[in-house]
């Protein structure tokens, strides 16, 4: 049973500010400041309702369905591997400058462009179905959900904040701490698939 600090890494790693920072900047880049603050609190809007609805929704399911919490945790491993393991490997590949996909003018419409697969991660929403179908207290479940909330906030603030973070010397403190993340989420990724595969048992060592 891992405390809140555990989880709040694991919730920050895996639905945090550092994967919506720069894509965020990018895609609103020509947008005025104003229509910016619109859709960055769209997204966080939508993205909060999502995530709470969806994980509760998905550990009813997850129950209903027999599907251990432990399948869960493989697959989310899984997930988080392939996609951190092509983050750590895009930063030796040569830059392709693509031109960001046109916002649709409506600022609901807009922060759906930024709800999935940026700011929801599937690995992020399994994670936190995983947390919340082993708590088996509601003061843990509150606990939980309430982590994932001050992430939600940490995402709004970083959206709001992107043109004033993203300048100078920032920049590239942002861009060394970003690889150094990309190497701890695939250890982090592998974490997980051991993890799993021991409360499958299907190999030996503690859950």
């Amino acid at each position: 049973m891992i405390g809140p600090a555990e989880i709040f890494t694991i919730l920050f790693v895996m639905l945090g500010p550092m994967k919506v920072l720069g894509p965020f900047a990018q895609r609103t880049r020509g947008i005025d400041d104003a229509a910016m603050r619109r859709i960055a609190w769209w997204t966080f809007v939508v993205a909060t309702v999502g995530i709470v609805t969806g994980s509760l929704l998905g550990r009813a399911m997850l129950q209903s369905w027999g599907v251990s919490v432990s399948a869960l945790r493989l697959t989310g491993g899984v997930v988080f591997f392939l996609v951190a393991l092509r983050q750590l490997l895009e930063q030796y590949e040569p830059a392709h400058a693509v031109p960001p996909e046109t916002l649709p003018a409506s600022p609901i419409r807009a922060a759906v462009h930024f709800v999935f697969p940026m700011v929801l991660t599937p690995y992020g929403i399994a994670a936190v179905i995983a947390l919340l179908a082993s708590s088996l207290e509601a003061e843990r479940t509150v606990m939980i959900l309430e982590l994932v909330l001050l992430v939600m906030v940490l995402d709004l603030l970083a959206m709001l904040l992107a043109r004033r973070i993203l300048v100078g010397l920032t920049v590239v403190i942002l861009q060394v701490f970003g690889a150094v993340l990309a190497v701890l989420q695939v250890a982090l990724s592998v974490e997980l698939i051991l993890g799993g595969l021991r409360s499958l048992g299907v190999i030996a060592g503690e859950s």
